[in-house]
């Protein structure tokens, strides 16, 4: 299976967490890694390059930071310039069917404050719905999201298991 990993971080250098996580995928055999601000810090993405990058590959999977309770504006830019009407959708729009969507998120809080009760109020799953939506419209298969909470009091252990984790889940293929 041939994983393409696309990082949303607009501050990667100063990341911890996703920082240790793209260190520990990029050089994985079957991953393709790429830091999408680093690749576009002029925000004019290459919609042609990254459709035949999406075409190339079995599972997308889009790595972000929870932003304001969804993703950094650069991956919703990148929705809006990539999954286009008769490539993504309509008519004609199948290059992406059969394919596997997967997000891979990190939280600042822990995990007791996403779900109902908890200080935000709503799960991950319910704030994540959006991506399930897209992913439904464009006819790839929504896996379960890989969530690392709490990365404000992650230390060399917890990042060492989470990356770990992390490369197990994207390589999952029993869901």
């Amino acid at each position: 299976m041939k994983i393409l990993v696309s990082t949303f971080h607009p501050h990667m250098e100063q990341s911890v967490v996703n920082k240790y996580f793209a260190e520990k995928l990029k050089d994985q055999p079957d991953i393709t890694f790429r830091d999408m601000y680093k690749k576009y810090p002029d925000e004019i993405i290459d919609v042609e390059k990254e459709q035949r990058l999406c075409e190339e590959h079995d599972r997308l999977v889009f790595q972000f930071p929870l932003y304001w309770y969804s993703s950094p504006p650069l991956l919703k830019k990148w929705f809006d310039h990539v999954l286009l009407y008769d490539w993504a959708y309509g008519t004609n729009g199948t290059a992406l069917r059969g394919k596997d969507f997967m997000v891979a998120i990190t939280t600042g809080g822990p995990a007791e404050v996403y779900q109902a009760g908890g200080s935000n109020h709503y799960s991950i799953s319910e704030l994540l719905k959006p991506f399930q939506a897209t992913s439904n419209f464009i006819g790839t298969n929504y896996r379960p999201p890989f969530v690392f909470y709490n990365t404000n009091a992650a230390r060399e252990k917890q990042l060492a298991q989470g990356a770990e984790q992390y490369k197990q889940h994207i390589f999952k293929t029993d869901f």
